[in-house]
């Protein structure tokens, strides 16, 4: 798998809501926010079982309710596309997750 150029970079985050570069520009991260711990852990589980079948593991941090995720290909050192389609995958993931709201 080769790294992504800066371009590359670019052009995927803009297909990914509230995903930024890190510091460094190594890695992209994003801090979600749910209900509360069950919730968290719950979205952990699942985003766990989608980087076991792609073979690409985030790294992470939960504290309560919220979940920090930083992606990045080490074997590389730096991102590839592996991270954009696990990125992407956690996007959805997250919003089957978010209730809908009632209509009136």
């Amino acid at each position: 798998m080769k790294r992504l150029t800066d371009n590359e970079v670019d052009y995927n985050l803009t297909t990914l809501k509230g995903w930024e570069l890190d510091e460094n520009e190594s890695r992209i991260i994003k801090c979600f926010e749910f209900k509360n711990f069950k919730e968290a852990i719950a979205t952990m589980v699942k985003i766990g079982e989608v980087a076991e079948e792609l073979g690409h593991h985030p790294d992470w941090y939960n504290s309560y309710n919220k979940l920090n995720i930083k992606l990045s290909t080490h074997d590389v050192g730096g991102l590839t596309m592996k991270d954009f389609e696990l990125a992407q995958r956690i996007e959805e993931i997250t919003n089957i997750q978010k209730p809908k709201r009632k209509r009136i």
